[in-house]
């Protein structure tokens, strides 16, 4: 059984991974704080991803990093800069140093924010970030690619959609991802041998879907969350929204009207 360290235990996404895949792995938690309900015997180390020597001991020792640390939102430059620019990079330059053979970065759907709702993508589509925290994501991707061809790490980057039991409206009926899916995307990444460097999108069944996951499915990823069985309390939870035009138009949402300048129109591409 593989050592697995999870970094951002503390978080949502992180509780609820470590539960899913505690009979699967053995595993060390790591978080800035102290994840709640944290057994007596677990494996923890607290670190601060940008702290060099934190992430160093955090490291130590793993033979996977499922990297699911840093700030998960937009955020001022600073934090975002801190967190999610330099804490990767300390994280995959630990990794290097210590012998992780794998890692498996979770990336977000918003690398790609800018495209239209109507226009479906693919993972060679170029980056369009709708946000600062989407420029880190694709940064960490560029980062994840430089350490599998120069060094020989085997790294698979999840553009996340939207992670949770169930799709709560119509732009999350496109991008929902449920948690036994994300299992599935992340032990493709920890187990499969053809791995080297792959970007697969986070997303479940999702008929609604503007992207193309075909990379996935090669890997054998056979989503089991199908969007469509919640499409009418989602739809009809939507239809209560207050209308966004440029969240509405573009893939990311209301990460793309936050801090919108007036006067550029909406491209159609």
């Amino acid at each position: 059984m593989q050592k697995i360290l999870i970094t951002g235990a503390a978080g949502d996404v992180g509780s609820r991974l470590t539960t899913l895949l505690q009979d699967t792995y053995r595993l060390r938690l790591s978080d800035i704080r102290t994840p709640a309900g944290l057994k007596a015997d677990a494996d923890f180390v607290a670190a601060d991803l940008d702290d060099r020597a934190e992430v160093e001991r955090a490291v130590a020792g793993v033979d996977g990093i499922v990297h699911l640390g840093g700030f998960s939102v937009e955020g001022p430059w600073e934090t975002i800069l801190q967190a999610n620019i330099i804490g990767c990079y300390n994280l995959f330059e630990a990794a290097r140093r210590h012998g992780v053979e794998r890692v498996v970065f979770a990336s977000s759907n918003h690398v790609v924010g800018f495209f239209p709702r109507q226009r479906r993508i693919g993972i060679d589509a170029p980056v369009r970030p709708d946000s600062r925290y989407g420029v880190s994501k694709a940064f960490g991707e560029a980062l994840a690619a430089l350490y599998a061809f120069k060094h020989g790490l085997r790294v698979t980057s999840i553009r996340i959609g939207n992670f949770g039991d169930v799709p709560v409206d119509r732009r999350r009926l496109a991008i929902w991802l449920a948690p036994q899916d994300l299992v599935q995307l992340i032990r493709i990444g920890l187990e499969h041998p053809d791995i080297r460097c792959e970007i697969f999108y986070g997303a479940s069944d999702n008929a609604r879907a503007w992207w193309d996951n075909s990379t996935a499915f090669r890997f054998s990823y056979r989503p089991q969350g199908v969007a469509e069985e919640h499409s009418a309390p989602a739809l009809a939870a939507d239809a209560k929204l207050a209308a966004d035009p440029i969240g509405d138009w573009y893939q990311g949402g209301p990460f793309c009207s936050d801090e919108f300048t007036d006067g550029i129109e909406r491209s159609p591409v």
